[in-house]
């Protein structure tokens, strides 16, 4: 059984959250954390948060050990994005685009 969390609309542009997710998939979900705690990048904090709250939907709605699961499936996918304008120089205005992502982690029990 997959168990999943989703973490929406963090302030974070996909393209920059990517490396992270690439680098826990396919991790148990401890080995994932300890990655993440050592990250060199805030971003890793967001992506923790939500690999533990898959763990802990994993263990209280579906009674799953959580010492079993693995990161089966993480991906961030592009949000909403704030369009806001820079003044540049004789009167134009250059657009200014503030992206965002959901970020989804799907955890299931490892077999054997």
């Amino acid at each position: 059984m997959e168990v999943r969390a989703i973490a929406k609309d963090t302030g974070i542009s996909p393209r920059k959250v990517r490396p992270v997710v690439d680098m826990v998939r396919g991790k148990r979900v401890d080995e994932a954390l300890t990655l993440l705690k050592f990250a060199p990048t805030p971003i890793a904090r967001v992506i923790a948060k939500v690999v533990k709250s898959a763990a802990a939907n994993a263990e209280n709605n579906f009674q799953m050990d959580p010492a079993d699961l693995r990161i089966v499936g993480i991906f961030a996918d592009e949000a909403r994005t704030l369009k806001r304008f820079r003044p540049r120089a004789r009167g134009r205005a250059t657009p200014i685009l503030k992206r965002s992502s959901h970020i989804t982690v799907v955890v299931a029990e490892q077999e054997g």
